[in-house]
């Protein structure tokens, strides 16, 4: 079956006030919520709903509004469950007209919904949110043509093994031929010479020297 959507429905209750009348409607989320597509996301999403009767899913707007403020702001699934209840822009975002104080869904409806849609589908958060930066000045077009990726903090998975790494480096050096990649230094001579090094280190005990040599492995790498 598929979700029943939300839309503005503009009803008014005695007892409560409506979100949009309490909050900032100059506040960044209340500003990206009017800028986003959901209509788009609703039809992309949707497509993996048919419509056999059933237990209707939750509002598309409601678990992709979830998924994107996740991403946002790198939160875990409880954490998000957290913020959503204690938050009013959270809960605008995501489509309320009023303010919730028990959460429409259970925190594994978050899981469930990502398992479903996949991740073929859950790109079109990311495009959306791209053509809305655009929309909204903060990108232009020309910035998405070309991705810098800098690793410099990037965890490496460096191996401590001594002939691990000199096969390592000899296995990269014929792959860097093969495939007609220029070599500054294929370091042939530094490296046997380095690994004969800790092995007689290695033999004599004299362990210290032991991670200046990684070091040097790393950067010949």
């Amino acid at each position: 079956m598929r979700p029943k959507e939300r839309c503005e429905s503009g009803q008014t209750d005695l007892l409560r006030s409506r979100l949009d009348q309490i909050l900032n409607m100059d506040h960044a989320l209340v500003k990206l919520a009017k800028t986003i597509d959901w209509r788009f996301l609703e039809e992309r999403l949707g497509e993996v709903y048919d419509d056999d009767p059933g237990r209707p899913p939750l509002p598309t707007r409601l678990m992709a509004g979830l998924a994107i403020l996740k991403s946002m702001h790198n939160l875990s699934d409880e954490s998000l469950c957290e913020r959503w209840l204690e938050n009013p822009y959270y809960q605008l975002f995501c489509g309320e007209e009023f303010f919730q104080h028990r959460l429409p869904f259970d925190r594994t409806s978050l899981t469930r919904w990502r398992l479903r849609m996949g991740e073929e589908r859950l790109m079109a958060l990311l495009q959306e949110s791209l053509a809305a930066a655009a929309r909204l000045g903060a990108a232009k077009p020309s910035d998405f043509r070309a991705v810098i990726v800098d690793t410099t903090v990037q965890e490496k998975a460096i191996p401590t093994d001594a002939k691990l790494m000199h096969r390592a480096r000899e296995r990269l050096v014929k792959l860097a031929k093969r495939h007609g990649i220029a070599l500054r230094q294929s370091y042939a001579r530094v490296g046997k010479i380095a690994l004969i090094k800790h092995q007689r280190y290695a033999h004599a005990k004299q362990m210290g020297w032991m991670p200046a040599f990684s070091d040097g492995i790393a950067m010949c790498q």
